[in-house]
């Protein structure tokens, strides 16, 4: 049976702050920190905007571009690494809030920066069992870094939902296959209680999210018999700039192709949200017929493949909701001291 997007929607904070303001509150090299990450600035979230919030206003911002009926929706799982309550779902939330009915089986999902394509996984399988009719797969986070540690230049806010269906839905894009490459890489981790992820320093690059993607792109390039000259676009897990160029050429595939994908350079990293908002920012040009290879990386260690390919459904639906770039392009810069208080750094 035929799985695929039938719809999909993206949320993204209005705040933003520039690199070189973070770097002067720690009198850092403002200029080498921008550029050896390829990072000019990244997205911060509101006061009153956490996990939730974004997830919800992704979930939303998907149905209202396909008008999809909620209550035909039967499963939702929203992967994050900063759900708000560590005992409460936040995926319940979401279902109230978008007008689910409540026949449906919700979950949160965590595995670092890759717990939204397996909410993806997830809901495919139901889909394509026939358990459920749609599901609805979101990727959200308000990332998380240390005052002062690498992370906080890149660590942003914003959220990606996908609606899967099956063949006799108007498919925006067909999932031709998926695979998954997963060991135990202990790269990046937070404990119970923790405010702040600890991470690998240059361990997270080798063996981590370099052997994974590479291994879950070559595995799915071989499980389909494909290759790179196949595919119009791909996109793949953006924790900076360099990263997702650096593998994306190694597997062979050009600078043409991942340039559209490529949104870290003015949101940051949203981790669970970096690649599907990657692939939200494809799908917002992309053409009936073109075909995308996408690949996710969470730490600890995994990655999922997948290989889509567009229908004509797609230029039906794409203005009904905000593009990335309409996203991008409505910001509000803050100062650092702003940014310290939205982000619940400052604590009386």
């Amino acid at each position: 049976m035929t799985v695929g997007i039938v719809s999909y929607g993206v949320y993204i904070p209005r705040y933003r702050i520039k690199v070189p303001e973070i770097a002067k509150v720690w009198n850092a090299d403002a200029e080498g920190i921008a550029g050896g990450l390829m990072v000019q600035e990244k997205s911060v979230p509101d006061l009153d905007e956490d996990t939730v919030t974004i997830a919800v206003e992704a979930a939303r911002n998907a149905r209202r571009r396909s008008g999809i009926d909620p209550s035909r929706i039967g499963a939702i799982y929203v992967g994050s690494e900063s759900h708000p309550y560590a005992v409460k779902p936040t995926g319940t939330i979401v279902a109230d809030a978008i007008g689910a009915a409540p026949d449906l089986t919700v979950a949160d999902f965590e595995f670092a920066c890759k717990a939204g394509t397996a909410a993806i996984q997830a809901c495919m399988g139901l889909v394509e069992s026939g358990r459920i009719e749609l599901g609805l797969a979101i990727g959200a986070d308000v990332a998380q870094g240390a005052p002062g540690d690498a992370l906080e230049y890149t660590a942003a806010a914003g959220g990606a939902a996908y609606v899967i269906g099956r063949k006799g839905d108007p498919l925006i894009a067909e999932i031709e296959d998926t695979y998954s490459f997963t060991t135990d890489t202990p790269d990046f981790w937070r404990r119970e209680g923790m405010p702040y992820p600890e991470h690998g320093g240059r361990f997270t690059g080798e063996p981590a999210y370099f052997k994974h993607i590479t291994s879950a792109a070559r595995g799915l390039l071989q499980k389909l018999g494909t290759v790179p000259e196949d595919y119009d676009y791909a996109v793949f897990h953006q924790p900076n700039g360099k990263f997702p160029r650096r593998v994306a050429a190694s597997l062979g595939f050009t600078k043409e192709q991942i340039a559209p994908g490529i949104v870290v350079t003015t949101l940051g990293n949203t981790y669970s949200a970096s690649c599907m908002i990657g692939l939200a920012a494809i799908l917002d040009i992309a053409s009936a017929g073109d075909r995308i290879f996408m690949t996710s990386f969470g730490s600890g260690a995994g990655s999922d493949a997948f290989s889509l390919m567009v229908t004509d459904r797609l230029a039906e639906i794409r203005n009904g909701a905000p593009s990335v770039s309409d996203l991008l392009a409505d910001k509000k810069y803050i100062d650092y001291a702003t940014y310290a208080k939205h982000k619940g750094k400052i604590r009386l």
